[in-house]
C-alpha cells in the first residue's frame, strides 16, 4: 500500500507583518511604455492595463505615457512621480541583446534610473522591462510560456501602492498578517501595575518634604 502524501500547513509567523492589498480602488497609476520593440511592449501594455482593471482601477485613473525607447523610461517615470498625482508607476519596455556592448550599457542605466527614481521620489515603481537574449525569450515573457510580465508588474504596483499607504498611516491603521508579537505565558505570575510603580511613588513621596525652616540667631 502506497503512503499517502501528507500536506502540512506552513508554520505561522511569530511576528505580525505589514502587507499590501491587491485592491486598486481609488488609486491612480501611470504606465510608461517604450515604442521600441513595440511587437513585445504592446503586449505588455495590454496585460498591465488588464491587471489594473481586474484589481479595481478605473479607466480614467490609468495614464499611459509612450517614450521612444527603454533608455527614456526612467526620465519619464521620474517626471510623473514628482507630480505626486500617481500612487505607483509601471515601467514597460523590451531590450534584446545584440552584437555590441550597447545592450549592457542600456540595461544598467535603465535599471539604475528606475530604482533611483523610486527611492528619491517615494513613489513605488514596478519594473516591467524585459532584458532578453533572444526574441523568442521576449515572446515567451509577453504572454506565452512564461506568462506576461506586464500583468505581473501591474499587480506589483497595486500591492506596493497599498503597502506604501499602510506604512504612512498611523499604527492603528496598519493591516497585519500572521500572528502578533508573543505575549507572556498564561501561567506566568503577573505583576500588578501599582506594584510596578511603587518605586516611582516612593521617590515622589520623598521629594514632597516639608519646606526647611531657618533658625533665628
Amino acid at each position: 500500500m502506497e503512503d499517502k502524501l501528507k500536506v502540512e500547513n506552513p508554520a505561522e509567523a511569530e511576528f505580525g507583518a505589514l502587507e499590501g492589498k491587491l485592491d486598486a480602488n481609488g488609486k491612480r497609476f501611470a504606465i510608461v511604455v517604450s515604442r521600441f520593440n513595440a511587437f513585445i511592449t504592446e503586449r505588455l501594455l495590454q496585460s498591465a492595463c488588464d491587471g489594473l482593471l481586474r484589481s479595481g482601477t478605473l479607466r480614467k485613473d490609468i495614464e499611459i505615457v509612450r517614450v521612444p525607447g527603454a533608455f527614456e523610461i526612467p526620465s519619464a517615470a521620474r517626471t510623473l512621480a514628482e507630480t505626486k498625482k500617481y500612487d505607483a508607476i509601471i515601467c514597460l519596455g523590451c531590450l534584446l541583446r545584440g552584437d555590441t556592448a550597447h545592450y549592457d550599457v542600456i540595461v544598467n542605466e535603465v535599471t539604475r534610473g528606475i530604482g533611483q527614481s523610486a527611492q528619491e521620489t517615494g513613489v513605488p515603481h514596478a519594473f516591467g522591462v524585459l532584458t532578453c537574449e533572444t526574441l523568442e525569450q521576449a515572446i515567451d515573457r509577453a504572454g506565452l510560456k512564461m506568462g506576461n510580465k506586464g500583468f505581473e508588474a501591474a499587480l506589483a504596483a497595486v500591492e506596493m501602492a497599498s503597502l506604501t499607504k499602510a506604512i504612512r498611516l498611523p499604527a492603528s491603521g496598519y493591516r497585519k498578517s500572521g500572528v502578533g508579537p508573543r505575549t507572556s505565558d498564561p501561567g506566568q505570575k503577573q505583576i500588578p501595575r501599582f506594584a510596578r510603580n511603587d518605586k516611582i511613588q516612593i521617590r515622589n513621596d520623598k521629594s514632597k518634604k516639608a519646606p526647611k525652616t531657618t533658625r533665628r540667631k
